[in-house]
């Protein structure tokens, strides 16, 4: 599968190509509608409402200048990013045990897909893994380089490097996608003790990660996932991945409502997003996902364990024999 370009990386502009852009139409100015529903969260964001309209040719020629980057990189060999041992885990408010004893071990550079029937724990396990909750972990370990995940509230789980990209993301009224991306991309760099992007720095950053997912700028305009299509809201979510650069991408049936040019865009972002020092856990009932995103492993889950593991003949099994065929094998 040929490599798509990283998200990390883009070539500065030359000041020729910079002299022929600059003509181009501005880009949209943010503005937040104020809701009722959301007047507490808008109120804390770092608003860019007060800066004024940008042209393409200003963020273009401030591109040399970012640092794209909120993840140092690393040399040597690939590192043990997330360890899970004998979790066991049950649902909050009714005490039912959805996880029984899952074992699983990610290095930096992989890429997991995880497979299994309608409710044999997937989505569970990826929510565990991020603190949700609604679910309460009983038994077991996770630690995330080195660090017990057991020990972190949600907050600081994603600001240490772990994302998640769920099924159905929920809507924020009243607060654009432009601040909303500011104020989590600020607050990683400051757990990783780098300065804060302004917001002219900040559209320089942001806008290779819009052309990779052939979005438009003014889609940075539109309240978080507010009257999005389905389509939209996992190109939404994909794009908050490529601005936070995670070190741990977790990512639950990022394929399902996409069609096929869709599915091609997201997976070219997630592509452009690896590197030797970060990794993704997918969750996916289909290989059409596997076909765009090569898996270095998957699993499959049953009964809320981890039953096996392999390659992509594992998926290709169950598109063409279904579940029984795994128990056979």
């Amino acid at each position: 599968m040929a490599s798509a370009p990283s998200l990390s990386t883009a070539q500065p502009p030359t000041a020729v190509s910079l002299r022929n852009r600059c003509t181009l139409p501005p880009l949209p100015s943010h503005r937040i509608r104020p809701s009722s529903s959301s007047s507490s969260l808008s109120s804390r964001l770092p608003t860019l409402r007060s800066v004024p309209i940008v042209s393409r040719c200003a963020v273009r020629a401030a591109l040399s200048t970012v640092d794209r980057s909120a993840t140092p990189v690393e040399s040597g060999d690939k590192k043990l990013l997330l360890e899970v041992k004998d979790l066991t885990a049950v649902v909050a408010e009714t005490g039912q045990e959805i996880l029984k004893s899952v074992n699983l071990a990610i290095y930096e550079g992989e890429v997991h897909a995880v497979m299994g029937k309608n409710g044999s724990g997937k989505s569970t396990f990826a929510k565990v893994l991020v603190g949700h909750p609604d679910y309460e972990v009983t038994g077991g370990s996770m630690m995330y380089r080195g660090e017990n995940l057991l020990d972190m509230e949600p907050e600081e789980r994603s600001l240490a490097g772990l994302f998640m990209s769920f099924q159905s993301p929920v809507e924020i009224p009243g607060v654009s996608n432009a601040d909303f991306l500011n104020m989590a991309y600020n607050a990683r760099r400051r757990k990783l003790n780098q300065p804060e992007l302004s917001p002219i720095e900040f559209w320089a950053y942001v806008y290779p990660k819009l052309d990779l997912l052939n979005m438009k700028a003014d889609f940075l305009n539109r309240n978080v996932n507010e009257g999005f299509s389905g389509g939209e809201r996992k190109r939404n979510e994909i794009l908050q991945l490529a601005v936070l650069g995670a070190e741990l991408s977790i990512l639950d049936e990022i394929d399902s409502g996409l069609d096929v040019d869709a599915l091609r865009d997201v997976a070219k972002a997630v592509n452009g997003f690896l590197t030797p020092k970060n990794s993704v856990l997918m969750i996916t009932h289909y290989l059409r996902l596997l076909e765009f995103i090569e898996p270095s492993y998957i699993h499959v889950m049953e009964n809320g364990k981890i039953v096996k593991t392999g390659d992509i003949s594992i998926a290709k099994t169950l598109e063409k024999e279904g579940f029984k065929a795994i128990s056979e094998m």
